[in-house]
């Protein structure tokens, strides 16, 4: 008896190292994957920004106001990388439930699908922009750079949110397949070893 207690205990032990081992490896690549999408984000507002006063300052008309819009839109864009970025490095994959790993990949699903929604407003609204500057008034140029300007950096974060989307919900697959290994009842508790 004592032997089938034992091996038992040993098969049980390994399956549960085994299962932390693959929620912290879950957590890890999550991570890692948003510390990759913050760096893209980065990369591209810096290089808005750093371009985006030499050509202003080449250019006239409503590309200089392209230009200029370009820049301050990246500063934005470069604050929230830097945050996001800061915030992966500062998570402890190996110090997250599975509970606290559901809630953090949902919410990530979640800010994800909503800031897409968020960027078809710019782009919206940069439509609405180049619409005004059909009028003659005055602010033709600015109003026309502006909206083309919003148009570009509404698409491209529109294309990133939703890439970025897609790539961490193919993640949290891996998260759902781990928790149907898991089993709660009102007697007990089971891991699922799949072979």
């Amino acid at each position: 008896m004592r032997v089938k207690i034992l091996v038992f205990s040993f098969f049980l032990s390994i399956a549960f190292f085994v299962s932390a081992q693959d929620l912290d490896q879950f957590n890890a690549e999550r991570i890692d994957k948003t510390k990759a999408g913050m760096l893209v984000l980065g990369t591209w507002a810096t290089a808005n920004i750093a371009l985006s006063p030499i050509l202003a300052s080449r250019s006239d008309g409503s590309m200089k106001y392209f230009h200029q819009m370009n820049g301050y839109w990246n500063a934005v864009n470069l604050i929230i990388a830097g945050i996001g970025f800061y915030n992966a490095t500062t998570v402890d994959p190996a110090g997250l439930s599975v509970s606290e790993s559901l809630k953090e990949q949902y919410a990530l699903e979640k800010i994800l699908l909503f800031n897409a929604g968020l960027d078809l407003a710019y782009m919206a609204g940069g439509l609405y922009l180049l619409e005004r500057a059909k009028r003659e008034d005055g602010n033709t140029n600015r109003l026309k750079g502006f909206g083309q300007s919003i148009i570009l950096q509404g698409g491209f974060l529109f294309a990133f949110d939703v890439a970025f989307y897609l790539v961490q919900r193919a993640n949290g697959e891996k998260l759902l397949n781990y928790v149907d290994q898991l089993a709660l009842s009102p007697t007990g508790f089971s891991l699922i070893w799949k072979i």
